[in-house]
């Protein structure tokens, strides 16, 4: 694109940021402009559940890039603006305020929301979700010392927030349907050290266990579980998944199946328009198929690809989908395609453990901790399709 046309981004996560940042990289020269809901600029959502929360970081250091940064690469920076729809054929994002913003290329960054569960008294808006600065600072104020919080589901924000709320001095309780956290995605060795991390931390885990309703009583909450037992809490808080947030990709017009399906350079099925983040289902080179992944580390590399691709370069996506997820002072470290297993080696050596995932005969997924090795050598392998090792 030239200097006088316009790259339009939707949405201020880190895969709408990591697009202007290397569309700027490889050298365009258009007009940038982020639109982003929130009333910040782009900043790092991992600390939420961790540094964040438990008062060891401060809200200045969350932002990804220096407040200077977006007026010295020319990027204008739309905070507080959401996009309601997008015209194809006069190439236009309108604004909820009514506002029409022409595009030369469009990038769709929207990014996840989280999910409230179906039972009655969840969409109470004082049950706290944890996906924004606001969540993670209301839940900060209202939890510390003496103070009570159960925290529904146990995949890596509700273990991670769980941790964390432990050791400002609340007591804190964790209910999951499953019956060990993490179990199924990861295999029963690895949920049994996760168990054990949180019951270090003091965690009152209720696992295996169907919750059916939550009620608002005076200053705190009930949360009544299936079989007759209750638990009380001041705080209640939904660590319960996220959906991505696909409706203008819908209503666009665009191909969606599982997310929004794009080819390895994050094209959609519009021309001039490409989609990163949580919401894609995108072509993977060295998998050979399209994936979804919600993972941090996969939407900063997404919109590097997108940003090279709009400026002229080449890119594409290969590299296998990973994260850290810490739990209170433990890390875990994970490569995967993360479209299932069907077999796992786990080989522990004292607090270290490695767990290889395969499907299939071949390798598809490592996790480590305090193996670090074991998890460098783990991507390549994967990447390359390499054997299971069982």
């Amino acid at each position: 694109m030239n200097n006088d046309q316009r790259l339009v981004i939707v949405g201020g996560g880190p895969a709408g940021l990591a697009t202007a940042r290397a569309y700027r990289q490889e050298g365009g020269r258009a007009d940038v402009t982020i639109l982003t809901t929130e009333p910040y600029a782009p900043y790092n959502r991992p600390p939420l559940t961790k540094e964040y929360l438990r008062g060891e970081m401060s809200r200045d250091e969350l932002p990804i890039e220096r407040p200077e940064w977006y007026e010295e690469n020319g990027v204008e920076l739309r905070e507080a603006t959401s996009a309601t729809s997008v015209d194809r054929e006069r190439q236009i994002v309108e604004s909820e305020d009514g506002e029409e913003i022409p595009y030369d290329a469009l990038v769709l960054a929207t990014g996840s929301e989280p999910v409230r569960i179906p039972i009655p008294g969840a969409d109470d808006p004082e049950i706290l979700v944890m996906r924004t600065i606001e969540n993670s600072t209301r839940l900060q104020s209202r939890v510390g010392e003496g103070s009570r919080a159960v925290v529904v589901g146990s995949g890596f924000i509700g273990c991670e927030a769980a941790a964390s709320l432990s050791l400002r001095g609340a007591e804190v309780a964790l209910i999951s349907l499953e019956e060990a956290p993490q179990k199924e995605r990861l295999g029963a060795e690895v949920a049994e050290r996760i168990q054990g991390w949180l019951e270090g931390y003091g965690v009152e885990l209720r696992l295996g266990a169907n919750l059916e309703s939550i009620e608002h009583l005076g200053d705190g909450y009930e949360v009544s579980i299936e079989g007759g037992d209750t638990m009380s809490a001041g705080t209640v808080l939904f660590g319960t998944g996220v959906r991505p947030r696909i409706g203008l990709a819908e209503a666009a017009g665009l191909e969606v199946n599982g997310g929004v399906v794009t080819d390895s350079a994050m094209r959609t099925s519009a021309p001039g328009i490409f989609a990163v983040g949580d919401i894609v289902r995108a072509y993977n080179e060295a998998a050979g198929r399209h994936l979804s992944v919600e993972h941090w580390g996969d939407a900063l590399e997404h919109g590097r690809i997108a940003g090279t691709v709009i400026a002229g370069g080449e890119a594409a996506w290969a590299m296998a989908p990973g994260f850290w997820s810490t739990i209170g002072d433990r890390t875990l470290k994970y490569w995967a395609w993360g479209d299932g297993w069907d077999e796992m080696l786990f080989d522990a050596d004292g607090e270290s453990f490695t767990a290889r995932y395969g499907k299939d005969d071949v390798l598809v997924g490592v996790l480590a901790h305090g193996a670090d090795d074991d998890y460098e050598r783990g991507r390549q392998l994967i990447e390359a399709g390499a054997p299971f090792p069982g």
